[in-house]
């Protein structure tokens, strides 16, 4: 489905880059939420901040979109200064989804996807289908779900609204403070596999604060992990964080099973697996496909109790096998290789 706005030849482009250029935020009592922070987000990318609680992570999303005002450096929106810009329109170009969703309850669900839209003074007809499309894209029924009221929706399927919302008038950035935090896990997991759904669909560039370590493993193209003060502790991706932290920081923040968690962003490859041995392979081995997981791969063994697995290709193939040792040994933490990162991106900071 094209989520394209329709109508109009000025149209923005669907996503920016955003420059964080040593900004900080320093209070009249002279805290300092966050300092000197550089940080590179590609267009299209996916960047997950994470961090203890008093880190700064929403506070950087708040200077993005200039909710609050940087007291140092410089936010760059494709090579756009944001300070130089009117902040009201700024922020009809960057969508802002928060834990608590935030919807006006004397709204119908359509009324308030379309706020922003009818802000911008878009022609009837055009936010409605806009509205359409977008409650479709979010997994919402429109002629079931738009005429209702956020109170009766689930909490899911309220943040879902938001989503949709945020989307309306196709912003070139999404800025997500603890989307999914305010909802029980097994809905948490399914808005995740559904935004992941959603951000393969629309590729917007994102800007997510998390406080869920697997959260942001799963979901960050990179994550930035942020310390008191909003520094920059490591800047990679979850493979890299996990299987490689570079500072002591980090190491503890991931912590002690940071192995098993680097296994569910390894995925099973040609370069990963052991050559088919020359004796027949037993038909009663388990089987995973490449491209699985590695944790899936192992949660195969644990589960048929064998000690190696079959990768298969695509005509169901044997094209090698996965030991259990191999596999433990792919989510080691200590693993120096980093796979690399976007637009030739600084992968760690120094520890100052």
């Amino acid at each position: 489905m094209d989520v394209t706005p329709r109508g109009s030849a000025d149209d923005e482009a669907r996503a920016a880059s955003i420059s964080l250029d040593e900004i900080g935020k320093r209070y009249p009592d002279g805290t300092e939420a966050v300092r000197e922070l550089t940080l590179e987000v590609a267009a299209g990318e996916l960047v997950v901040l994470i961090g203890p609680s008093g880190c700064g992570k929403s506070t950087v999303l708040r200077m993005v979109n200039r909710l609050i005002e940087p007291t140092d450096g410089r936010i760059l929106l494709d090579g756009a200064d944001v300070t130089r810009v009117d902040p009201v329109r700024l922020r009809r170009r960057i969508g802002y989804v928060i834990q608590n969703v935030g919807l006006f309850p004397h709204q119908t669900i359509s009324a308030n996807v379309a706020t922003v839209p009818q802000l911008l003074g878009w022609p009837r007809e055009r936010r409605r289908q806009r509205v359409t499309e977008l409650l479709e894209l979010v997994g919402l029924d429109p002629a079931q779900f738009g005429a209702r009221y956020p109170h009766e929706l689930s909490g899911g399927q309220r943040q879902r609204v938001g989503v949709a919302r945020a989307l309306a008038a196709d912003p070139v950035v999404l800025l997500m403070d603890e989307p999914f935090s305010a909802v029980d896990p097994i809905v948490r997991t399914r808005l995740q596999e559904e935004f992941l759904r959603l951000q393969a669909e629309v590729r917007k560039t994102i800007v997510l604060v998390t406080h869920d370590l697997d959260e942001a493993v799963r979901l960050g193209d990179r994550i930035a992990v942020l310390s008191e003060g909003g520094r920059l502790e490591q800047f990679d991706t979850p493979a890299a964080v996990l299987g490689a932290p570079a500072t002591p920081f980090v190491r503890e923040f991931v912590g002690a099973d940071r192995g098993i968690r680097r296994l569910a962003v390894t995925p099973v490859t040609r370069e990963t697996i052991e050559p088919v041995p020359a004796a027949p392979i037993s038909a009663e081995l388990p089987t995973v496909p490449l491209g699985s997981s590695a944790y899936d791969a192992l949660g195969v063994l644990l589960t048929t109790m064998a000690d190696r697995v079959v990768v298969t290709d695509q005509q169901e193939q044997p094209v090698g096998v996965l030991t259990r040792s191999r596999l433990l040994g792919l989510g080691h933490a200590d693993d120096q290789r980093r796979p690399s990162a976007p637009n030739g991106a600084v992968t760690a900071v120094d520890s100052r």
